[in-house]
């Protein structure tokens, strides 16, 4: 018999002989199915928070601040200074409409709905000008707000996570109460936690005078962005710096999803240090039970290398079904999940769904592999080395 005959033989009796070690065999696949779960799960957070923030940007869009800003929070320029800033090259224009808005972001407490505890909501002054430069958003809910009104319109993540934003609601706000008469999405991105106002009714009711903190423009394609930047940045009645809105708002995502990433595969590791030792002694059990049985093939010319493997194979296999069990689980448990957290650039929070992907899943079980791996070694190895002689003794 050659080698690879004996290895499928040997590999295909362990495996057909699973059913008989049903709670042994139950241990490791449910540990390991744990740590799969909780790993899934934390990263698809860290998918999630990414994805909300990433889709918000556009590679035709460009961001304004004030020079030496990192984020709309810390800039700031004046009405003037805006204007100038709408009169640079490479701008895309509808008609006479030039594709540029000078906005004003502040933050508001609002109560969430799961929990009651105040939370720092995003209220975004803007103009006419902000809905063509942000082609995605779109009403879904009631109507557009009337310029020059206390009208908002909320985000859909908002409305589902804060308290207060059905359409007719009205919430309390700087000096100003405010009516929500419609609710829009944005292709599920960090927009969706936003309400939109007026840009000088918000002006007005923070006291803010005639000051922005940021213009959002819409260029004439991405390749205009270098001849825009460098007429701002070289035009001495102006100090702001100039990015890219894709790169904006990848940075602003960074800092919480290394942080949601670092736990999660640390209590992966320290979980699959426990499942490791279930699989362990599942496989010891294994061997065990089955001495005389590894004896007597050993004896009829089987080699040692071919019954290492197939205790290998069977803690694989073990591994293999506790992986997808954690991933489907994990899977219909949290993908598409709607929380909210703290966006730690802005301090504002930032409502996002779970995002578990074919990638998070292929992650989950490769590291539910290697735990089996890890996990059958040492009892496939003590099968191996068995003594013929003595085990046939106990025949």
């Amino acid at each position: 018999m050659s080698f690879f005959t004996q290895v499928i033989a040997v590999s295909w009796l362990n495996l057909r002989t699973i059913s008989q070690r049903l709670g042994s065999s139950a241990v490791a696949v449910i540990g390991i199915a744990g740590v799969v779960i909780v790993l899934v799960a934390v990263l698809s957070m860290a998918q999630g928070f990414f994805a909300a923030m990433t889709a918000a940007g556009a590679p035709d869009r460009a961001l304004v601040f004030r020079t030496g800003a990192d984020d709309e929070m810390t800039s700031g320029f004046s009405g003037p200074e805006a204007d100038i800033i709408k009169q640079a090259p490479g701008l895309r224009h509808e008609g006479n409409e030039v594709l540029a808005a000078a906005e004003l972001f502040v933050l508001i407490d609002l109560p969430k709905i799961s929990t009651g505890t105040p939370a720092n909501v995003p209220m975004r002054g803007v103009e006419p000008s902000s809905f063509p430069v942000r082609e995605e958003a779109r009403l879904i809910e009631g109507r557009m707000l009337r310029f020059g009104t206390n009208e908002v319109v909320a985000g859909r993540a908002a409305t589902r996570q804060y308290q207060g934003l059905k359409v007719g609601s009205e919430i309390k706000a700087g000096q100003t109460t405010w009516r929500v008469v419609g609710v829009f999405e944005s292709r599920g991105s960090v927009a969706e936690t936003e309400l939109w106002c007026d840009v000088h009714f918000l002006q007005g009711a923070y006291r803010r005078g005639n000051t922005y903190q940021s213009v959002h423009a819409r260029l004439e394609s991405p390749a205009s962005f270098t001849q825009f930047k460098d007429w701002l940045t070289s035009n001495p009645q102006l100090k702001v710096s100039v990015k890219p809105e894709v790169e904006y708002y990848m940075t602003q995502s960074q800092t919480l999803t290394r942080l949601i990433r670092t736990v999660g595969f640390s209590i992966a590791s320290l979980m699959g240090i426990g499942a490791v030792f279930g699989a362990i002694l599942t496989m010891y059990t294994a061997v065990s039970t089955r001495t005389r049985e590894i004896a007597t093939l050993r004896a009829l010319g089987f080699n040692t290398v071919s019954v290492l493997i197939s205790v290998l194979a069977e803690s694989f296999g073990l591994a293999a079904i506790g992986g997808v069990l954690g991933g489907l689980i994990a899977y219909f448990g949290f993908n598409g999940f709607e929380t909210s957290t703290m966006n730690w650039q802005t301090f504002s929070q930032v409502a996002f769904a779970f995002a578990v992907t074919p990638r998070l899943l292929a992650q989950g079980l490769g590291y539910a592999l290697v735990m089996g791996v890890i996990g059958g070694l040492l009892p496939a190895l003590r099968a191996a080395r068995l003594p013929i002689a003595s085990a046939l003794r106990e025949l």
